[in-house]
């Protein structure tokens, strides 16, 4: 049976790690290390505000096209980072919208693969409705 122990400090550990690492690619536009962040296959999604990319290459693409800069974060509100076992994660970050009175989410959805290590599979970036939708 597969482990899926929770929050394996160690693995909780290297997934931040990581986490920090694409946020800071994100903001110097190393197109490298966001290129490396994600599995590279045609099944990876990224939601984003502005766009979606289904695949590695579309993905690629709205990389290569966006500017570089602080982007739309102005303030994390609350990071959250749960392990399965050793080879399961998930990355949620609520935060504030930089010169908007909006908050927005992040969530990332990682896998360890055997031979390429941590990767990004899924990925949702959106804002929060302040007026319900119901």
């Amino acid at each position: 049976m597969t482990d899926l122990t929770p929050n394996i400090p160690d693995v909780v550990a290297e997934v931040g790690a990581l986490f920090e690492r694409y946020e800071q690619a994100l903001i110097d536009k190393n197109v490298e290390v966001l290129d490396a962040t994600f599995w590279n296959s045609p099944h990876a999604i990224r939601y984003a505000l502005n766009e979606n990319g289904y695949g590695f290459a579309e993905i690629h693409a709205h990389r290569v096209a966006r500017p570089p800069g602080p982007g739309i974060k102005e303030k994390r509100i609350r990071l959250e980072i749960l392990t399965l076992g050793r080879d399961i994660a998930t990355v949620n970050l609520e935060f504030k919208i930089r010169g908007r009175d909006l908050i927005g989410r992040q969530s990332q959805t990682w896998v360890r693969f055997p031979d390429a290590g941590w990767k990004v599979i899924a990925a949702h970036v959106s804002t929060v409705n302040d007026r319900p939708l119901w």
